[in-house]
């Protein structure tokens, strides 16, 4: 898919900041420090628009990018970083899954999770909560430019083992590998929606 536009449009952290209007979105999960933003940065040819952090945990809003003027990219709260306050990961929380249980512009979860490691019960836990509840979802395992081939391929097996069903797709935010088979899947929604 090519991007002509990408566009922040607002922070939301309450519901009744969410967007108005009917565009499809598809939403970004995954623990904290991920890869979350970079792969958005990476999906849109952009270097900048998601803002990346050093520091876990900084993203606390949910953060809404309009694309080509005709769907939106949407950035939630990374989850499971220890040093966060209870209370706060407690109301990102309720705020994703509130996203995730009643936005109906929702149209593909797209779960991130790193390849170096085995899922997190927190991954898992994600995963779970999306097949009981029939989200459309893709897993997208990061930084696949760190592995080798073959350790790759174990990886992802694990990975699948894990989250079995699933899509998953290999990305590297550094040399593009997965960018044009995460678009495919991103435009058969797109489509399918528009059908």
């Amino acid at each position: 898919m090519k991007v002509n536009t990408a566009d922040f449009v607002k922070s939301a952290f309450e519901e009744r900041h969410w967007p108005r209007g009917s565009r499809p979105e598809i939403a970004f999960l995954g623990r904290s420090n991920v890869g979350k933003s970079s792969l958005i940065n990476s999906l849109l040819g952009r270097k900048k628009l998601a803002r990346t952090s050093n520091t876990p945990g900084r993203t606390q809003s949910i953060n809404f990018f309009l694309i080509n003027e005709a769907f939106c990219f949407v950035d939630l709260p990374g989850y499971g970083y220890a040093k966060v306050p209870k209370k706060i990961k407690a109301g990102w929380g309720k705020m994703a899954e509130d996203y995730l249980a009643n936005r109906r512009q929702l149209v593909l979860s797209i779960q991130i999770v790193d390849v170096r490691h085995r899922p997190s019960i927190l991954d898992l836990e994600l995963y779970d909560w999306l097949s009981y509840h029939h989200k459309k979802s893709l897993v997208v395992a990061t930084k696949a430019d760190k592995l080798s081939n073959n350790k790759l391929r174990n990886s992802l097996k694990i990975v699948a083992e894990c989250m079995p069903g699933s899509t998953i797709l290999p990305y590297s935010s550094v040399t593009g590998k997965g960018k044009e088979e995460v678009w495919h899947e991103i435009g058969n929604v797109l489509n399918s929606r528009n059908g």
